[in-house]
This record gives structure tokens, sequence and C-alpha cells, in this order.
């Protein structure tokens, strides 16, 4: 599957370059974070970015298409990703995949035991970056 075009605040980017400077950048999250913010269409302000694009701290409704189940997670920085909670790392396989999405895009979601499972992003139930609250 193509990955989907993603579109990217410039603030996340430059927190998120401080992060991965900050680690090993031959650990598996660092690399397809770093791919995720190489392959991005477009970068746009904090006060721009649409209100249907996931960005750091956004929390989301996705589904898994086969077996229908639902998630409601909030993209974090690792220092505050809790599972239990539903807060996703960005260096997570789904977390890296989740930014710069738009409502309708789908991902591939690595899955434990070698499972690809589809996700489709159904909502963005809210954005941080666009109410103007920037935690890292």
């Amino acid at each position: 599957m193509t990955a989907p075009s993603i579109t990217l605040t410039r603030l996340d980017v430059q927190r998120l370059e401080r992060l991965i400077d900050s680690l090993d950048d031959t650990l598996p999250g660092v690399i397809a974070l770093q791919t995720e913010l190489d392959r991005a269409d477009t970068l746009v302000g904090h006060d721009e970015v649409p209100a249907d694009v996931v960005t750091m701290n956004s929390r989301v409704h996705c589904r898994e298409e086969s077996s229908g189940k639902d998630y409601h997670l909030t993209l974090v920085y690792p220092k505050h990703a809790n599972a239990d909670e539903g807060k996703i790392s960005i260096l997570a396989p789904v977390g890296s995949a989740l930014l710069g999405l738009k409502v309708g895009q789908h991902i591939d979601w690595p899955a434990p035991g070698g499972k690809t499972l589809k996700l489709t992003l159904l909502e963005v139930e809210s954005q941080p970056a666009n109410g103007g609250d920037f935690p890292e």
C-alpha cells in the first residue's frame, strides 16, 4: 500500500527533529518517524492546520477494518505514553503512521506477531495545535 499524503505543522516538525536528535538514530521508531517527517507533502503553521489532520497531542478515533474494532488514541511524546490511557508514543509504529493523516485516510498498523492491520482515521476528536495548546 502506498503511504497517504500527510500535512505537518512546522512546530511539530521542529520539536520532533529535536527529539530525533536526542535519540539513537538506529532505533526502528526513530527511523520510522524520520521517514514520516521526510515524506510530508505540506508544512503549515500551527494556526493553519486543518481541523481534520492529526498533529501531536491530537485525540483521534480510528477503526481497524477487518475486525471493526474502534480505537480512541492520543498521539503523544514518548515521556507521556501510556497504553492503558490510549496515549500512543510518536515513536510507536502506529504513532508515527498517524502523524499528519487526514480524516478518511488509511494506514497499515504493524501488529504483534507480524500481522498488519488496516486502520481508517474516522475523526480527529481534539487537536491541540488548532486550539493553541502546544504541550511537548
